[in-house]
């Protein structure tokens, strides 16, 4: 088990930043097995979306109230935009800057968990073949 590339993963795909991508290009030059390295990657990486998602979703009412000043009305309306365009969204989870923040608003959001997994899952694993099939 590769545990920098796993918790590299995983710290990349929180509200911190990270470098994931560039330590795979490593373990790939290395001689890593690129299956295993990206099964790796982005089982770390959509834990850490995962760890995202529940902050929204247990941290709801504090985050809507206190911190985005958000009223039933609002809240409600971004529900409908969601349910509509954020679920597709979710595939584009890898991408920096935006990619965290749907992770959260899935959560604040009340997105189905299961939806959210596979959505991302399929997302970030295809980034991570991408870049591994890119460099062999």
């Amino acid at each position: 088990m590769d545990w920098p590339l796993f918790f590299s993963a995983l710290i990349s795909s929180t509200l911190f930043p990270g470098g994931s991508e560039a330590l795979l290009l490593y373990r790939l030059s290395e001689g890593g097995d690129p299956l295993l390295l990206v099964v790796i990657a982005t089982v770390g990486n959509v834990l850490g979306s995962l760890i995202s998602y529940g902050m929204g979703r247990l941290g709801n009412e504090a985050v809507h109230k206190k911190w985005l000043r958000m009223d039933e009305t609002k809240v409600a309306r971004a529900e409908v935009w969601f349910g509509k365009y954020g679920m597709p969204s979710l595939l584009l989870a890898w991408l920096p800057v935006v990619g965290d923040p749907l992770c959260l608003a899935a959560g604040l959001l009340r997105c189905n968990m299961v939806m959210f997994l596979l959505l991302i899952t399929i997302g970030k694993a295809a980034r991570y073949a991408f870049i591994a099939w890119a460099v062999i």
